[in-house]
């Protein structure tokens, strides 16, 4: 892992990273940040639900005092502590083709990221299936993927809501409370001038061009690059759901739906996205 370091990112005033973001994204029909909501998004799930056209946009906040994670967990971080931030986007899907998403997000801000911090330097930086970007073996940042079917007769398929929370700072004490290792921006030695603004553009843009990708190709276009960053490929994991094992094999990469394949002793077994956890055997 790399020994350089970042100085820590402070979050400029919610008006401040709107307008700069709003100028750097002419493609979203909406930017906004806030300083503090209790989910980014719900909040975009719920306009969606009123007023479902305009996309993509975009909605940051500074604190999030309901924010969500997979399989129905709650958390909340320090303001400043967290870059946190959420995309809505349209997408013409099959509800059958929606879980393949969250991994495709977990790789289109693997390689935005990467891109950030300098590929020559960056090969500590991975996906944890379904979406969990590592930093080494410890977490980086999570993805949070919820989708909604449009009913506005005007605006066909789903309403695609991308968040996710990145570490800014603090992964010591993060580390300690929580009793796994935690990494955040600080740790990775990226390149100064790579502020919170930037990294937001890079998911924006990283996002969107993906979601377009895959309308037209579909995820199997995607699977040779997610091997790229897979974190988990050839490992011996453990497949958990509340606390109970219910797989155990070798990680085999993805399949053309986005599901984890896991070699067993009865053979190639796909795990489908969902309220599942995986976790390296000890």
């Amino acid at each position: 892992m790399s020994s350089l370091s970042t100085p820590s990112l402070a979050l400029p005033a919610p008006p401040t990273l709107a307008h700069l973001l709003a100028d750097w994204l002419p493609a979203f029909g909406q930017v906004g940040w806030k300083a503090e909501t209790g989910s980014t998004n719900a909040d975009l799930l719920a306009q969606a639900r009123e007023r479902p056209e305009g996309k993509p946009w975009l909605l940051g906040a500074h604190l999030q005092t309901q924010g969500r994670g997979r399989v129905g967990r709650s958390w909340q971080s320090p303001a400043g502590a967290a870059l946190m931030v959420s995309f809505a986007f349209d997408v013409h899907l099959l509800a059958a083709d929606l879980p393949a998403l969250s991994p495709l997000t977990g790789l289109a801000a693997c390689e935005s990221l990467r891109a950030l911090i300098g590929n020559d330097r960056a090969g500590p930086l991975t996906v944890k299936w379904p979406n969990d970007l590592q930093w080494g073996q410890a977490k980086l940042a999570g993805l949070l993927v919820e989708s909604l079917r449009n009913q506005n007769g005007l605006i066909a398929g789903h309403t695609i809501v991308v968040g996710i929370g990145l570490n800014l700072r603090d992964a010591d004490t993060l580390s300690q409370t929580l009793g796994r290792p935690i990494a955040d921006w600080s740790q990775i030695g990226a390149p100064a001038d790579v502020g919170v603004a930037e990294i937001v553009r890079a998911l924006a843009n990283g996002f969107h061009q993906a979601l377009l990708d895959v309308q037209r190709e579909g995820f199997g276009a995607f699977v040779q690059r997610y091997a790229q960053v897979d974190a988990l490929a050839g490992q011996a994991v453990n497949v958990i759901d509340q606390g109970r094992i219910l797989q155990q094999g070798i990680a085999q990469g993805l399949d053309a739906q986005g599901r984890l394949l896991l070699r067993t002793d009865s053979g190639v077994q796909p795990i489908i996205v969902g309220e599942v956890s995986v976790r390296p055997q000890s």
